[in-house]
């Protein structure tokens, strides 16, 4: 059976987009209910002194800066390694060996996301470093906040390769988080965009620095009925402008 990643005609995103698309209220709660299940450690910690670091503009020394090249502009997404390993180890050797050039974007959907990195171009392809699927790194440090980079799955486990999206909404997806399990400053960001359903399930290990105004371009170009761009934006190159120096 052919999968579609992320967004794709997996049951499981075609559903979760029905659900969250239609009213921001329905899905708040249960996404602190998800993230709450998937992190081990959440009720031992205060979760306000949790380290986010996508809310810190700057690039520190322990992560890494790429520049997404696209034809629509240039996007610059600062990686998150120590935090999720594998999924930056992945996107950054992918990126250095040109995987991703001249990829397209396939999968856009004004205000929810824009998805990449598929070499078929149709939602069912990729692979990652490896040659085979690797699993999801949810993580209570790392959240689905506008400009948020993630790694498309399916519904199987241990699926992800090489299909990517950014987080693109900008309504207000904060009322019904649950503090105890989400970190004040983070529902504040939720109130600027987002999608919090997605948290604890799929793993962003990205957060967009500079050029969020291409990436809202590219979320409103014209698409069809499979939300493909009908005018193709492609990725030209990625390019890696830092290392984090603690690899």
């Amino acid at each position: 059976m052919i999968k579609k990643h992320i967004f794709g005609t997996a049951v499981l995103f075609s559903t979760l987009f029905v659900i969250a698309g239609c009213n921001s209220n329905n899905h708040t709660a249960s996404s602190s209910s998800s993230l709450a299940t998937t992190t081990e450690t959440s009720e031992k910690i205060d979760v306000n002194k949790l380290d986010l670091p996508q809310l810190d503009p700057a690039v520190k020394d322990n992560e890494d800066l790429v520049e997404l090249q696209t034809d629509k502009g240039n996007i610059k997404i600062k990686l998150f390694p120590e935090i999720a390993p594998k999924a930056v180890e992945n996107f950054i050797t992918h990126a250095k060996k040109g995987y991703y050039n001249g990829l397209t974007f396939h999968r856009v959907i004004n205000d929810f996301m824009i998805q990449g990195g598929d070499p078929k171009g149709d939602g069912t392809g990729g692979e990652s470093i490896w040659g085979e699927g690797f699993g999801a790194e949810p993580s209570n440090q790392l959240y689905h906040i506008r400009g948020a980079l993630a790694m498309a799955q399916s519904q199987q486990p241990n699926s992800i390769g090489s299909q990517f999206y950014i987080v693109q909404n900008k309504d207000d997806m904060s009322d019904g988080l649950l503090k105890e399990w989400i970190p004040n400053k983070i529902i504040e960001a939720y109130k600027k965009g987002g999608y919090p359903s997605l948290d604890g399930s799929y793993t962003v290990f990205g957060q967009v620095t500079e050029g969020m105004d291409v990436v809202d371009k590219i979320a409103a170009v014209k698409t069809d009925g499979n939300d493909k761009p009908e005018t193709p934006v492609k990725i030209k190159t990625i390019k890696v402008l830092q290392e984090a120096k603690t690899k």
